[in-house]
C-alpha cells in the first residue's frame, strides 16, 4: 500500500495474526493508523490481538502508541461519566 493514509479501525476485532498482515502491508510514503480499545473486544480475550501488537510496537523508534483516558473523551458530558462508570 504506497501512497497510502490506511484506517484500521475497531482492531480489537482482530486476532494477532490478522494484525500483523495488515502491518506488514505498509508500503512506501503510507501513514497506518490502528484504532481499537482492548476492552471492548467481540473475541475472547486470548483472541484479539491489539493489546500485543501494541505492546510489541511501542519498542519501535518509528511508531506511536497513544493510549486515551477518559478524560479525553470528547462528546457529551454524560458520555464521559457513563465511560468512568461503565
Amino acid at each position: 500500500l504506497n501512497n497510502a493514509f490506511i484506517v484500521i479501525d475497531e482492531a480489537q476485532n482482530c486476532t494477532y495474526t490478522q494484525l500483523k498482515m495488515l502491518l506488514t502491508r505498509l508500503g512506501w510514503h503510507s501513514t497506518m493508523v490502528i484504532t481499537g480499545d482492548p476492552a471492548q473486544s467481540d473475541l475472547l480475550p486470548e483472541f484479539s490481538g491489539l493489546a500485543t501488537a501494541a505492546e510489541r510496537l511501542e519498542k519501535l523508534g518509528g511508531a506511536s502508541i497513544i493510549r486515551l483516558e477518559g478524560k479525553d473523551v470528547v462528546r457529551h458530558p454524560l458520555v464521559a461519566e457513563m465511560l468512568d462508570v461503565l
